[in-house]
């Protein structure tokens, strides 16, 4: 079908949707008291612009608008737009998230005096993030990637009088420019190479990776001959850049700590943006990755969603639960992308947007209204622990109705989009595992673990939170009538009911990111159609228990029939205590690195200081000597000279004294001296 729309057009929508938040970064610190207004504005244009955007490129051809940029001898970098499937979906996730999460912060950050300053991060965040999918090369990629980074730095660092809030965002920039340093080498390997970092070139129809051959570990490409390795190497730097940004092991220990910025900033950057960066980006490259590369990327994808969803069962800070699942989601779509199905990763990645964000939004709703209350009574508690909460679904209907619909979604259950898009990911692992069999089956039966998991924790959230009786009147002597708790306004209830619908698999029942065409650069997927009875026997056998543990913890926390008494157990401790691994980096690497900074402080006191100040006493010790020389015996001869003429000239004036026997005795004295050079000659 052709579009209706002229590519000219699709450029300047295009030019308008990542413009818009820029300029808004920009007035939003000029004209501070219509900060909210110019955000709104601003990404509500972005949005527009990215559905024209998406009419007009969706199951279209592929559109390239390059312009030259910088030209070298060996290379040159074009500065363009590439508008593909992948592309226009993306685009329309991220602006049509953030609207609402603009429109929710509103209310959210009401009475935050620097609240202009919150709506300008945030424009700046969504115009380095449109920037990264908009991009045509992997440089200006990389440009917009860092700059993601950095906004997000100043996001989760917002509070930045909390001391906690200081030390997540450095932790998190830190963490993510390890990862960078991956990104970077893969650029470099790519440029030498193929001396193009053109995502069209390398990538596109007819491209130089997929086009190349391999014969005898050699790598033939158009420009050359080139060991394989060099492929294999770089897939692994730019798998570095995606775990870092992804939050994967080992690098996902920032993104629990980052929920000290604003719950706004949580459910835009650590549900739809940020986080799912690292995931787009090995779909934007995928045909680089060969299968030494893919099952590295399954399995650390498999254990990051395994170990990130058995830590989530026992945190009791809201905010980390959520988090946490984040990281064990984004491990689901990394192991979709190892296992091939590139659709099922995509796919995922858009149903979990929606019912993550929504997580975040409703259980921000929580802790807004009990962080009034605090501030009210002047008490010390923690508003967002579950252990305050409870029998909120009287209180907080609205707020109670979408979350549950956030969760079963979360859990997969049979209607809703988890359902449609986790399944189709369980569905290919055990496919894939069938495939290969042997030690390939740990993958499967860790998944299937991993999701049921998910079930036990996001339920135990919803069952502690919701039901049973409120316990913060008992913290705060006073009855639950008193407290008056309730639903926030509009601003905020609104944005939560939109984002509910989008977790029912009514919007999804046509799944259109199963296509047959290019596997990445039209629509993503070339895995073979579903066969055998794989997709009946597994939705079935996932559902069977996790209803059971939806059973099990409304027992357990909503009903108090029992209590899991394993607060004592190494697994518990293991997973309260997010399996050490910041125990780990603080001892094994922190501290070591501040031995080795102590000893280069050592070494740099005594070794170069020292030997700096043995060369400056030598220099002082010869600008001593070299003083006196000048004085005594340059100065001396100088001087001297001077002195010998002036008494010569004195005496010389004698001869001119006018007296007849003066002028005798010096005639004497000539002759003589005279008479006495030619006796000793």
């Amino acid at each position: 079908m052709e579009s209706i729309f002229t590519p000219y057009m699709l450029f300047n929508f295009a030019l308008i949707a990542i413009t818009a938040p820029f300029l808004a970064f920009i007035f939003s610190l000029i004209f501070k008291r219509f900060a909210a207004v110019i955000g709104i504005a601003s990404i509500g244009l972005s949005f527009i612009s990215s559905l024209i955007l998406f009419i007009g490129v969706w199951k279209k051809p592929v559109l390239h608008f390059s312009f030259d940029w910088i030209q070298l001898a060996n290379f040159k970098i074009n500065l363009g737009f590439l508008l593909n499937d992948l592309t226009v979906i993306m685009l329309l996730l991220i602006s049509f998230i953030a609207l609402l999460v603009h429109i929710y912060s509103v209310e959210y950050m009401r009475k935050d005096d620097l609240k202009y300053r919150y709506f300008a991060y945030l424009s700046l965040f969504c115009f380095a993030m449109l920037g990264v999918v908009l991009a045509d090369n992997l440089f200006l990629v990389y440009i917009f990637w860092e700059l993601v980074g950095f906004a997000s730095y100043l996001l989760i660092g917002f509070w930045f009088k909390k001391e906690k809030a200081v030390l997540a965002n450095k932790k998190a920039f830190i963490m993510n420019r390890i990862g960078d340093v991956g990104f970077l080498i893969g650029l470099m390997i790519l440029l030498t190479q193929f001396h193009t970092l053109d995502i069209d070139v390398l990538f596109g129809q007819g491209n130089l990776i997929a086009s190349s051959f391999v014969k005898n570990d050699i790598w033939a490409t158009p420009f050359g001959l080139m060991p394989a390795y060099w492929l294999s190497i770089a897939g692994f730097c730019f798998f570095a850049g995606a775990i870092a940004k992804s939050a994967q092991f080992p690098l996902h220990t920032w993104l629990p700590d980052a929920m000290e910025g604003p719950t706004a900033v949580s459910s835009l950057i650590h549900a739809a943006t940020m986080v799912a960066a690292g995931v787009f980006l090995l779909l934007r490259i995928a045909p680089l990755f060969n299968q030494l590369v893919l099952t590295s990327m399954a399995a650390i994808g498999l254990f990051t969603a395994f170990m990130a969803a058995s830590i989530a069962v026992t945190q009791t800070d809201i905010k980390k639960v959520l988090a946490f699942s984040t990281i064990s989601q984004l491990g689901f779509m990394i192991l979709a992308v190892g296992v091939q199905d590139n659709a099922a990763a995509i796919f995922h990645l858009v149903t979990h947007a929606f019912f993550k964000c929504l997580l975040f939004l409703a259980a921000g709703m929580v802790i807004h209204q009990l962080h009034h209350l605090k501030e009210k009574y002047q008490e010390n508690f923690d508003d967002q622990s579950l252990e305050v909460m409870g029998g909120l679904r009287k209180l907080m209907p609205i707020t109670f109705i979408v979350f549950v619909a956030a969760s079963i979604a979360l859990a997969g259950l049979p209607f809703t989009s988890g359902y449609l898009s986790k399944d189709a990911i369980l569905v290919s692992v055990f496919e894939w595992a069938d495939e290969r069999g042997g030690i390939y089956w740990v993958f499967p039966l860790l998944v299937s673990i991993t999701s049921w998991l998910t079930t036990f924790y996001i339920f135990r959230v919803v069952f502690k939170a919701f039901f049973g009786e409120f316990r913060l009147p008992q913290i705060l002597g006073k009855t639950a009538e008193e407290l008056k708790i309730t639903d926030p306004n509009r601003w905020m209830t609104i944005p939560v009911i939109i984002l509910a619908l989008f977790c029912f698999a009514l919007f999804f029942a046509y799944n259109p990111f199963n296509l047959e065409s290019s596997w990445i650069y039209g629509s993503w997927n070339n895995h073979p159609h579903h066969t055998g009875m794989y997709p009946i026997l597994v939705p079935i056998y996932i559902n069977v228990l996790s209803f059971a543990l939806i059973f099990m913890a409304y027992q357990a926390y909503a009903k108090n029939t029992f209590a899991f008494n394993n607060q004592a157990s190494w697994y518990y401790k293991l997973s309260l205590n997010q399996w050490y691994f910041n125990s780990f980096y603080d001892v094994f690497l922190i501290k070591i690195l501040m031995l080795k900074t102590k000893a280069f402080y050592w070494f740099d006191q005594k070794i170069i200081d020292g030997f700096i100040h043995l060369l400056s006493n030598i220099i002082i010790i010869i600008s001593k000597i070299t003083s006196w020389f000048d004085h005594y015996i340059i100065d001396g001869l100088v001087n001297g000279s001077a002195w010998l003429v002036s008494r010569l000239g004195i005496w010389l004036r004698g001869m001119h004294s006018g007296k007849l026997q003066h002028y005798f005795i010096w005639m004497l004295l000539i002759f003589l001296s005279f008479f006495i050079y030619k006796l000793i000659i």
